[in-house]
């Protein structure tokens, strides 16, 4: 069955003509890759046109895919050139967004006093005031759950420094966060942008 078939088969076979096969990969990631262009776009609508680009990119060179890493790092090192080079297009406007999602967050009201709608806004908020190489990072640990090693090769970074980043992350939003985070539930991506993603990507390559 092809639910027990691993990453790099899946592409052997798309590469043999089972095109169709390319929506398990996608369903598999599409968590993980919304995740991580989010923590560097912080804009929804722009992190799912990056994943469809990012996708189509990928399936264009599967026959480039040499097994030299895992095709989870492959696909995140796609996503991530993709989104830095959405976001070096738009320097100007990110930084005024950031800028007001920085004073919005000093605006609200005491976490204590919110709810778990509320809460979950601040958290994202929170995490999108962290200087990016910090965000990126304990997005890829804390919240999608990528090993160390995988977060090394997809950054291209040392141990060293991706374990420093991380700390400092942590260190940042300790004071304010910390009894509040549970690992998981910034920027779910839903089963609707899933299909939404899955079919525009499927209509192109076909």
């Amino acid at each position: 069955m092809t639910e027990t078939l691993t990453d790099e088969t899946i592409v052997q076979r798309i590469l043999a003509g089972e095109t169709n096969l390319y929506e398990m990969l996608m369903r598999k990631f599409n968590q993980q890759l919304y995740r991580i262009s989010m923590s560097i776009i912080n804009d929804d609508k722009e992190a799912e046109d990056i994943m469809q680009i990012a996708y189509i990119n990928a399936y264009r060179q599967l026959a480039n895919f040499k097994h030299q890493s895992s095709f989870s790092t492959w696909i995140t090192r796609i996503l991530i050139n993709e989104s830095l080079l959405h976001k070096k297009r738009k320097l100007k406007q990110e930084k005024r967004l950031m800028e007001n999602k920085y004073n919005d967050l000093h605006t609200e009201t005491p976490l204590k006093n919110l709810m778990n709608k509320e809460l979950k806004v601040i958290l994202e908020r929170a995490v999108a005031t962290l200087p990016e190489k910090y965000r990126l990072v304990f997005m890829m640990r804390e919240v999608q759950g990528m090993s160390t090693n995988e977060t090394m090769e997809a950054l291209e970074l040392g141990e060293s420094n991706v374990k420093i980043r991380l700390t400092r992350a942590k260190e940042m939003l300790r004071s304010e966060l910390n009894t509040y985070w549970q690992s998981g539930q910034l920027y779910e991506f839903n089963l609707i942008r899933c299909d939404a993603v899955v079919n525009y990507v499927m209509k192109a390559i076909k």
